[in-house]
């Protein structure tokens, strides 16, 4: 089987309480299944993490920032995951960008990004620990805790 290769950013969004921004949505081949996840995707071909980063924020809640708002990644990690019946491995670099709260809009979102993505909400790192739903990345609970 062939795995997909790509590089994605994504940003951890902390409103004022410490809270993090999730996002909930699903894969197409996998309907009855939903996970949350932090704004953010895939990079194009000519981006930078952080305007790949600042990109998907716009695109998903509709808050637009300049890349160097983002300053140097938080975490960088690899995720390995299926969606839409395709494989991948992607090598993610994730922002923390702190703001007062946000509400979120999402006209921005591409068809594929409105057919899959179903709602937000903000997030607590006890209120992650404590949900029996899916929460990517699994580490968020301890990176919440680790902010300045």
């Amino acid at each position: 089987m062939t795995v997909v290769e790509r590089r994605a950013a994504r940003v951890l969004l902390v409103d004022s309480a410490g809270r993090a921004l999730l996002l909930c949505g699903g894969d197409p081949a996998r309907p009855d299944t939903s996970w949350w996840f932090t704004p953010g995707g895939g990079l194009e071909s000519d981006e930078t993490p952080a305007e790949g980063a600042a990109r998907e924020l716009f695109e998903e809640v509709g808050l637009k920032i300049e890349p160097t708002d983002l300053g140097e990644p938080f975490w960088h990690h690899v995720v390995e995951f299926s969606y839409d019946s395709r494989d991948y491995r992607q090598e993610q670099d994730i922002f923390v960008l702190r703001v007062p709260g946000w509400q979120v809009d999402t006209s921005g979102m591409d068809a594929e990004e409105k057919a899959t993505i179903t709602a937000h909400r903000w997030w607590s790192a006890d209120e992650i620990e404590a949900s029996p739903e899916l929460i990517y990345p699994v580490e968020l609970p301890e990176m919440l805790r680790r902010l300045p």
